[in-house]
């Protein structure tokens, strides 16, 4: 059985192999996913000046009382959240960064509703 130190570990590399490769620029930024067992978390990040431009979350005030755990149904939330900021400010365009997860499931859910919301990658 695998710990839950060595998981994330093994997450960690394959996000930096991931992220040799992806990188966001304020015309392109890069959507980062994060999940804990608790709550999802998503950021729209400008790696070339190292600065968050917009992010969403299970914990944001808009979604606190509807999303509970970080579930398929919270995840469609916080894409479809992540997606009406994004826009708000002027960005369609975005590359996907998965952070080493497996594109399934939650990770899935989330990129979907952010295509839903009229995001483009």
């Amino acid at each position: 059985m695998i710990s839950k130190i060595d998981r994330n570990m093994r997450r960690n590399r394959r996000h930096l192999r991931v992220r040799k490769k992806v990188s966001g620029t304020s015309e392109r930024p890069r959507l980062n996913v994060y999940k804990s067992l608790s709550h999802i978390y998503a950021q729209l990040i400008d790696d070339v000046k190292g600065t968050t431009i917009t992010q969403a979350s299970t914990l944001d005030t808009e979604l606190k009382d509807i999303a509970k755990g970080a579930n398929k149904e919270s995840a469609k939330l916080v894409g479809k959240l992540i997606a009406k900021k994004a826009l708000e400010k002027g960005i369609k365009d975005v590359v996907f960064d998965r952070g080493g997860y497996i594109y399934h499931g939650t990770i899935k859910e989330l990129a979907d509703a952010a295509r839903e919301g009229g995001l483009n990658f």
